[in-house]
């Protein structure tokens, strides 16, 4: 699938649940939840991404040109909105990512149920996925 589909496909499964805060924050919580179990040897200070508030672990592998993402977080919510961003990137190459246009954020209307804090924290998620992207990039590039 492609990242505007998958964007779709969340923005469809959370307008199933009609704006209500309440339903979708433990929506939200339930993501992070069905998120693969990152090994505890991934969870070090290398792999912390900077400017969350909360704890949030994430690494990244290239396999056959595409990336894959793993990540955790110590707390519910956080984790959950990492298992979006992971769903949305998991198997795309490091030019699809460093190129996405991710508008699923506003379409679902996130900024009310995530706060500023969580706002600037998701942003730096992205970030540290685009920044994987682009040095896998480079790292093929070189290789050529």
């Amino acid at each position: 699938m492609t990242v505007n589909q998958i964007q779709d496909e969340i923005i469809n499964e959370f307008s199933l649940l009609d704006g209500d805060m309440e339903m979708t924050v433990f929506y939200i919580m339930e993501l992070g939840q069905k998120l693969p179990v990152m090994n505890d040897a991934s969870k070090t200070e290398d792999n912390i991404v900077k400017g969350c508030q909360s704890k949030v672990w994430l690494t990244a592998s290239l396999n056959d040109g595409t990336i894959f993402f793993s990540g955790d977080s110590n707390t519910a919510i956080t984790k959950g909105l990492v298992s979006l961003l992971i769903r949305i990137f998991n198997g795309q190459s490091p030019e699809t990512i460093l190129h996405a246009d991710l508008y699923f954020m506003k379409k679902i209307g996130m900024e009310r149920f995530i706060g500023t804090q969580r706002s600037n924290g998701f942003a730096s998620m992205i970030k540290q996925m685009k920044l994987y992207a682009l040095a896998f990039k480079t790292q093929c590039t070189a290789k050529e």
